[in-house]
């Protein structure tokens, strides 16, 4: 059997995020959660659990989107016009 793309799924504090996929997803992602089982011995994972770190790895094998994304953080050279914003402005009352 081909060594699947995902391992080990870390155990992480989620964020709820309700989605609908199609059927035939779901499907896969079940019949992948099984594979997995039996490539990892880990207990059969719930299939929702599969989608966050199917996600993390496209998004980490999409190069135009990570050059993308190391574009936008860059910081701008200095004298550089940069996007407008409004000012923030913090105030801190006393609470007494």
């Amino acid at each position: 059997m081909p060594k699947l793309k995902l391992g080990l799924i870390p155990d992480d504090k989620p964020v709820k995020l309700t989605i609908e996929i199609p059927a035939s997803i779901h499907r896969d992602l079940f019949a992948y959660a099984e594979m997995l089982q039996q490539e990892t011995g880990q207990p059969t994972t719930d299939p929702g659990k599969l989608v966050a770190p199917m996600l993390a790895r496209f998004i980490a094998s999409d190069r135009a989107f990570l050059k993308a994304k190391r574009e936008h953080q860059r910081p701008a050279p200095v004298g550089a016009q940069t996007h407008p914003a409004a000012p923030v402005t913090t105030t801190f009352a006393d609470q007494k």
